[in-house]
């Protein structure tokens, strides 16, 4: 245990707990035991989020909580706050959720049924679509946006995809079309779209299971921005398998029991997701396995480009 970690603990009087490092990437998080108590104790990357980012990210997870959902509840430090620092350091405590993540790269663990747990998916999602719209903060949200421009705009909020270096002229002049038509699909949608605060970030490793429950983690990429990408966001990285339609199928009818859906837009939603990833990992291509990520993200959005494009054409 390092000296920073023993002072993050004192701010929350978590002195002598038992913690052991669980996670650095983003963040770096420790899981903390003390006494019968488990929480997630997160070190923030310097300059990724800004306070105002970090508290708005927390206020609504402990919305969400008091709403019923199954997420990690910020705990406030002895101050009575829900950031804490350590110099420029910023800190948050959160509880331990249990479960298991119900697959990762794009594999279901084994054992699950795919429709019947999409289906529990997609009520959950929906829920907390539902407790978000009914909430009302006390402090203004400050959270990226990620609608039309922060998808598709000239810088968009994961990087200009575009522009990886691995592309080939022709791959790159398919993401310039891609991104030309989905940005005019977004704008003649925009006011049937629905919108608010989604988690955006729903991949297969944030959504555990245990027991007939779902439950929500990571929600350090939050945004304003559409809802049925939510959506797309769970289903992108399982597309081609052979159970995806059992899926979709699953996490429409779910989500559909709550709030409305529209398939359609679904399908646009797939591809503005796969275009995000190849300008996300351009920053990490150095990263272990950044290369192999990179060319299974550059291959995802390929096969959505096409698809989207051909299907306009009909």
């Amino acid at each position: 245990m390092t000296q920073d970690v023993k002072e993050a603990l004192a701010l929350w009087g978590l002195e002598g707990a038992d913690c052991r490092l669980v996670a650095q990437r983003e963040n770096t998080v420790w899981r903390v035991e003390a006494g019968n108590e488990t929480f997630a104790l997160r070190f923030h990357r310097p300059g990724y989020r800004s306070d105002a980012e970090l508290r708005s990210e927390l206020d609504w997870m402990a919305a969400l909580a008091e709403g019923g959902l199954n997420v990690p509840k910020p705990i406030a430090c002895r101050t009575g706050q829900l950031v804490c620092k350590i110099g420029n350091q910023n800190l948050s405590l959160l509880t331990w959720l249990s479960g298991a993540p119900i697959g990762a790269v794009g594999h279901l663990e084994p054992g699950l049924d795919p429709f019947a747990l999409c289906c529990h998916i997609g009520k959950a999602i929906a829920q907390m679509h539902d407790v978000t719209d009914a909430w009302r903060p006390t402090n203004d949200i400050a959270r990226p946006d990620w609608r039309a421009d922060g998808l598709l705009g000239a810088d968009p909020l994961w990087g200009r995809f575009w522009e990886h270096p691995d592309l080939t002229p022709a791959q790159r002049d398919l993401f310039l079309k891609a991104r030309e038509a989905a940005r005019d699909a977004l704008d003649r949608l925009d006011s049937t779209l629905d919108q608010g605060l989604i988690h955006a970030d729903l991949v297969a490793e944030n959504v555990l299971w245990e027991q007939d429950k779902v439950s929500f983690i990571d929600f350090d990429d939050c945004a304003f921005g559409y809802r049925d990408f939510e959506l797309a966001t769970l289903l992108l990285k399982f597309h081609g398998r052979p159970y995806y339609q059992d899926m979709q199928r699953g996490l429409l009818q779910g989500y559909a029991e709550r709030r409305p859906v529209d398939p359609e837009h679904l399908r646009l939603m797939l591809l503005v997701r796969a275009l995000s990833y190849p300008g996300w990992i351009m920053s990490r291509l150095d990263e272990p396995g950044g290369r192999k990520r990179s060319d299974r993200a550059i291959e995802a959005a390929i096969e959505c480009a096409q698809d989207f494009l051909q299907e306009e054409k009909q």
